[in-house]
């Protein structure tokens, strides 16, 4: 068997990694790869720039399962081109992908399912955004409602934080198209925890949990990075915490997929919040996270292709 990943961290390494603890698995080719992938006999780095040349090489090559990383292009809409090619290829299609690509798309979500999550407001709107920020209480959550790499939320401690956050995301472009849309949201006293999760569209499974550290300091402090670290299983992930999980985010977030239409074979990665009132849905990502998967795919004791294939 012959398998495509695209991607370049630590994450695609880790995919491949497992992958290769399968016999059946004779060659996993990594776009672009990096230096870890680059020293594993079954992997070859190799580069395809386009959507089109991933098309084009899976096809030539036989290619019988691709995984794709990136956020970006699974918003983009990868995903069904290659099932237009009769590919395989296993994400969300650009319909379901939009519970990430949007954040203000996946709080209505949220919202009209009864997925227990913070408080918040939409805005498209500078003056209307600077005004509500008079009426709330600090901190507060600021967020850009596109994809910004991991680093489009700012926690504001005063309002004068708040309308700085505004202003960097609306009106000079910090990160680009993506803080055009903004949700401010109210502010949950906590521990973060991240669930990975496979779903077929009928059901959803969970794998164990892990905590991230977003924080550029020491001691969890400054701007949040792409993720500067990870254990798992989450310590404060306990076996009631998990059950609350199942019961008011996991089932509900099931129920909207199949009422929305979004069937697929994909990952729904949820970015949760426990709290003392209990366990709240921060966001989704729709794809594996990265660093939770270096640390919960060799934790994993299932062979990790099977259960993508149940």
């Amino acid at each position: 068997m012959k398998i495509l990943v695209i991607g370049s961290g630590g994450r695609e390494h880790a995919i491949a990694w497992k992958f290769a603890q399968n016999s059946k698995v004779e060659k996993i080719y990594v776009s672009p790869g990096n230096a870890g992938t680059k020293m594993m006999e079954i992997c070859e780095n190799i580069i395809l720039d386009t959507r089109e040349e991933m098309i084009e090489f899976a096809k030539k090559n036989k290619i019988e399962l691709t995984m794709i990383g990136s956020e970006e292009m699974l918003v983009d809409g990868i995903v069904d081109e290659f099932e237009k090619n009769n590919l395989v290829i296993f994400g969300p299609n650009k319909k379901a992908a939009i519970l990430e690509g949007s954040k203000a798309y996946s709080k209505e979500f949220m919202k009209k399912y009864g997925v227990k999550t913070a408080t918040y407001k939409i805005f498209n709107d500078y003056e209307c955004a600077i005004k509500y920020l008079d009426e709330i209480e600090y901190p507060t959550v600021v967020k850009a409602s596109g994809l910004a790499a991991g680093k489009g939320v700012i926690i504001a401690n005063d309002k004068e934080e708040a309308i700085d956050a505004v202003k960097d995301m609306m009106l000079d472009n910090k990160f680009s198209c993506a803080g055009s849309e903004i949700v401010i949201e109210e502010f949950l006293v906590g521990v973060e925890a991240s669930i990975l999760s496979i779903t077929d569209g009928e059901t959803i499974v969970p794998f164990i949990s892990a905590k991230d550290h977003k924080k550029i300091g020491e001691g969890e402090i400054g701007l949040n990075t792409g993720g500067m670290g990870v254990v798992a299983p989450n310590p404060y992930v306990t076996p009631d915490i998990m059950e609350t999980f199942k019961r008011d985010i996991m089932a509900p977030t099931l129920e909207g997929l199949k009422a929305e239409g979004m069937k697929f074979n994909g990952v729904i990665f949820f970015g949760l919040m426990i709290t003392k009132k209990g366990v709240y849905s921060l966001e989704y990502n729709m794809r594996l996270g990265d660093p939770e998967t270096q640390a919960v795919l060799p934790l994993m004791e299932n062979d990790f292709l099977e259960v993508l294939e149940m």
